[in-house]
């Protein structure tokens, strides 16, 4: 979220996630939860689940998090822009299946989410290319001062793009922990404790600050060489896809919208000076990660029951 408006020098790193990451804590509590209720209440039917088994809950969540987990840092530790969201729908999906089968998922509501993970990116594509000609068109006559313009701009753009994300992938925690909450007992039905917006704000917050340097160079620099106008437009193209996802419930990997974002404006500028093998990678890692988060949950919960069965 914020390797355009560091690479541009916009703003200082330091400054930049610590300004990230106040707005990533801001952000859940603005936006409602329609994400969080997609995630616990679209893809797995909790309500049919026997609460006599609440050593096999355990199990399940845990695996789903492996899964997810294990292949976030896989990513990462290559310096690919991956999805969580991706992750963490993957790891529900190969989890209930291997423990339950295939009558627990909501086919319907998993359609919903997949949809929304691949259009979410083509839109940031579009929107992309499309801010960036019409700035470039109302600008035409700018002078290099610009620049210093653009940069101020960055910092708008910067904030509603960390309060989207925010909004959208704190969600997801949420209705994971709902889910667990509702799976051990603790709650009669779907609905989310104060507590845990806080904590899943604070988390994401703190994520933020940390940094994660592999990617925000990916982001920054090995996509497209961006400048102040990229930076500005790409944020915002996918600020307003993000926010829109979020209110209307869609659970969309964030980072591959920023991603298909700075390639929309690159492409916008000129479609030879975008990096397209990085981008293919990209794209690889995208169509890949739920199965491959679903296929290491699916063994993780295994391997679990193998070591500490739980029925």
């Amino acid at each position: 979220m914020v390797a355009t408006i560091i690479v541009t020098g916009a703003m200082s790193p330091k400054k930049a996630l610590g300004l990230a990451a106040l707005a990533h804590f801001i952000g859940p509590f603005l936006f409602g939860t329609a994400v969080a209720q997609t995630i616990g209440k679209g893809i797995i039917d909790v309500s049919t689940f026997d609460p006599k088994t609440i050593g096999l809950s355990i199990n399940l969540i845990t695996a789903a998090l492996i899964g997810a987990i294990a292949w976030n840092l896989i990513t990462w530790f290559f310096g690919l822009p991956s999805s969580s969201s991706h992750a963490l729908v993957g790891g529900l999906i190969g989890a209930v299946l291997v423990a339950y089968g295939p009558d627990k998922i909501i086919w319907k509501g998993l359609l919903y989410v997949i949809t929304s993970l691949i259009l979410s990116p083509l839109l940031g594509l579009l929107f992309g290319m499309f801010f960036l000609r019409r700035i470039l068109y109302f600008f035409r006559g700018a002078t290099p001062r610009a620049k210093h313009f653009f940069n101020r701009m960055q910092i708008l753009s910067s904030i509603a793009l960390s309060l989207s994300h925010g909004a959208n992938d704190a969600q997801k925690s949420m209705g994971v922990i709902t889910i667990s909450l509702i799976l051990l007992g603790l709650l009669p039905s779907f609905h989310i404790p104060f507590w845990v917006v806080t904590s899943c704000a604070a988390a994401i917050a703190l994520g933020t600050a940390s940094g994660g340097w592999r990617i925000i160079k990916t982001m920054g620099s090995k996509i497209y060489r961006l400048r102040s106008v990229h930076a500005f437009c790409a944020q915002t193209s996918s600020a307003v896809v993000i926010l829109g996802a979020a209110l209307l419930g869609g659970p969309v990997s964030t980072t591959h919208v920023v991603s298909s974002s700075i390639m929309g404006v690159g492409a916008g500028q000129r479609v030879s000076a975008v990096r397209w093998g990085v981008a293919k990678n990209i794209i690889i890692a995208w169509f890949i990660t739920i199965p491959a988060s679903a296929l290491m949950a699916g063994l993780s919960f295994f391997l679990i029951q193998l070591i500490h069965p739980r029925f």
